[in-house]
């Protein structure tokens, strides 16, 4: 059995998910966060997919995780990632090793988009203030359902926020 697809993001009330290549909040507890989901139950770390502006943005490579870059640059300076050009190639590399292995979907907007179909479970940071930003994203719909939540109240200048975990609605008993 293949292990699951899930999309990472944190996404501001109002769709935001970043400004000029950044988080426009700073939540250490959702940096914290994203590293406990992406270094896996087993402390193994993920493959990450994302696309080339994300790892860009990275302060540079994020220990124990593979980062596997999907980008339609023919020459990128991708040291220290595997490049990769379509959503197949990127998920026979991540499962190349193992293909019982989770993949974390990191960034962004277009990438969340491509493998939105391909999803078994969302991680979602829900900041529960609105930002100013050039990049959204959409909530989990009705083919979601919210599995798990875990709120933390507003702190000082920090905004409250929700770690929300959806798994994909079953169709049992759809017609």
């Amino acid at each position: 059995m293949a292990g699951e697809i899930i999309l990472i993001y944190a996404r501001a009330s109002n769709g935001t998910i970043g400004k000029q290549g950044t988080l426009p909040w700073h939540l250490p507890a959702d940096l914290k966060h994203f590293k406990q989901l992406t270094m896996g139950e087993d402390g193994e770390g993920l493959p990450m997919i994302m696309g080339r502006k994300t790892f860009e943005s990275l302060p540079g490579l994020l220990p124990g995780r593979r980062h596997i870059v999907l980008t339609r640059r023919e020459r990128w300076d991708s040291d220290g990632a595997e490049q990769v050009r379509s959503v197949e190639e990127a998920l026979a590399l991540a499962r190349r090793d193992n293909s019982d292995t989770d993949i974390a979907i990191v960034g962004g907007a277009a990438i969340y988009d491509v493998f939105w179909d391909h999803a078994d479970r969302i991680e979602m940071t829900q900041v529960h203030a609105e930002y100013h930003g050039d990049t959204f994203m959409r909530a989990p719909g009705s083919e979601w359902h919210l599995a798990a939540q875990e709120d933390h109240a507003a702190n000082g200048d920090k905004p409250a926020f929700s770690f929300l975990s959806f798994s994909r609605a079953s169709e049992e008993g759809a017609d």
